[in-house]
């Protein structure tokens, strides 16, 4: 799992550097793998004023530029992006520079025999998001001259192995929180504001297979404009966790599955037919999966499905034919409660393999089902707008607490380190483990401790 300094600083204010996290997350069991520097890829680019911009003397496509760099005379540099104008900012790639995209070390050349000293890059070629249509436009007031790592604020990116038994850290928020808690900083929880329904929900949403799908929640965002791309930030959050931005929509719930831990899904309402039922498959039917490949299900599978047929291999693929696109107006938000036993045994079944089903056969938050439906309104209604409706909640999750009791000397005797009793309260209460009595008897001290959801 990878993410970036900067995501994991959203949720825990600390002044570690990258190297003081590194070893506290190999010391508490979070193995880190790697640890990569964007700033190093993006050695030998800078922000870059485009002075003025003539036609290629023998080439009716591409122009020639005069570049301040902010140092000595102004670069030659030719350029074929249809965007390239005088007066512009952009990002510059000089000599020596090697392209994140596809390994192309930048030389001086000669191009249709005219020198170009350079190249000014578009969005795909730094591996910033998939626009190519043109070079990248900044703001006015980017500072010529300027590292555009220090200026694009390229943060590093840790690369961590989370084992089975974690699932709580198969999301940013977890991982900060288990840090705080070995006392590297303070979490910053975020604390969702539910967003009130406009109007009652117009589709019926239900579950009829409560062993597969004990809870099933969802509501409608009706006017949203999905053609815009989703911010900046969030980009480059997906980016550094290996998510190519998609649109929006999609941006936001892969936002939510990598922050929070927890898949989500939306569909396009206007694709949908009937009720939205999470059911068994019936034996021999066929959904084709966002990975455009076709599946046979069969009676022991939990699946999604209205009155036309199938549309998601429930908690671990969504289908192909329901999903949202730039045209898409209408959107059905649905986040749900999974056996995590059945989905391991359907994927193993259906040999796919996904990062929603590896979040849910481990166990997700049962909790977080209206955490997580507000949070991802919220992003949406911000990005795209919309008019959200009320929430339809059918079923519900697993909700029994367990109880057990605890004694502290127990870290020493199995252990072999010495921590003291309000030490381990502390890290028990950060883990928002919930101590109860306490009890001392037969020489020892025992806690009642119930162990969060």
């Amino acid at each position: 799992m990878k993410f970036s300094l900067e995501w994991l600083k959203y949720f825990l204010e600390t002044e570690a550097d990258t190297a003081e996290i590194a070893a506290k997350l190999n010391a508490i069991g979070i193995e880190v793998e790697d640890i990569e520097d964007p700033a190093q890829r993006l050695a030998g680019f800078c922000v870059a004023e485009v002075l003025t911009a003539e036609k290629h003397p023998d080439a009716d496509k591409l122009q020639v530029l005069s570049v301040n760099t902010g140092e000595g005379a102004p670069l030659q540099v030719v350029c074929g992006a249809p965007n390239a104008r005088a007066g512009m900012k952009g990002v510059l790639g000089l000599p020596g520079a090697v392209v994140p995209a596809n390994g192309m070390e930048l030389r001086k050349s000669a191009i249709r025999g005219v020198e170009s000293n350079g190249m000014m890059c578009s969005v795909r070629e730094l591996e910033l998001g998939e626009e190519h249509d043109g070079i990248i436009e900044l703001p006015a007031d980017a500072p010529t001259g300027q590292s555009f790592a220090d200026y694009h604020d390229a943060s590093p990116v840790l690369d961590v192995a989370i084992t089975p038994d974690r699932p709580d850290c198969m999301g940013v928020q977890g991982i900060a929180r288990d840090l705080a808690a070995a006392g590297l900083g303070t979490f910053k929880p975020v604390e969702p504001k539910e967003t009130a329904g406009a109007f009652p929900c117009p589709v019926e949403i239900r579950t009829d297979d409560a062993k597969g799908c004990p809870a099933f929640y969802g509501r409608v965002i009706r006017g949203v404009d999905n053609k815009a791309a989703s911010p900046d930030w969030m980009q480059r959050r997906l980016i550094a966790a290996g998510q190519r931005p998609i649109s929006a929509i999609v941006d936001i719930t892969n936002y939510l599955m990598l922050a929070f831990g927890r898949p989500a899904h939306a569909y396009d309402l206007a694709k949908l037919s009937g009720a939205v039922v999470a059911r068994r498959a019936k034996a021999g039917e066929q959904v084709e999966a966002l990975n455009e490949k076709t599946y046979t299900l069969d009676e022991t599978m939990t699946v999604i499905a209205d009155d036309k047929g199938v549309h998601d291999i429930a908690g671990i693929m969504g289908g192909e034919h329901s999903g949202v696109t730039a045209d898409t107006t209408d959107v059905l938000l649905e986040i749900a409660y999974f056996n995590p036993a059945s989905i391991g045994v359907t994927g193993r079944k259906l040999g796919l393999a996904s990062d929603a089903r590896t979040r849910f056969e481990r166990g997700v938050d049962p909790a977080f089902l209206d955490d997580g439906l507000s949070i991802m309104t919220s992003l949406i209604q911000r990005v795209c707008g919309g008019e959200a409706s009320e929430v339809v909640r059918a079923g519900s999750p697993p909700g029994e607490t367990m109880t057990l009791q605890f004694e502290p000397d127990l870290v020493r005797r199995l252990g072999g380190v010495d921590v003291a009793e309000d030490e381990q309260l502390r890290i028990l209460s950060a883990l928002d483990f919930s101590i109860g009595h306490k009890q001392i008897g037969d020489g020892a001290t025992r806690w009642q401790v119930t162990v969060p959801l």
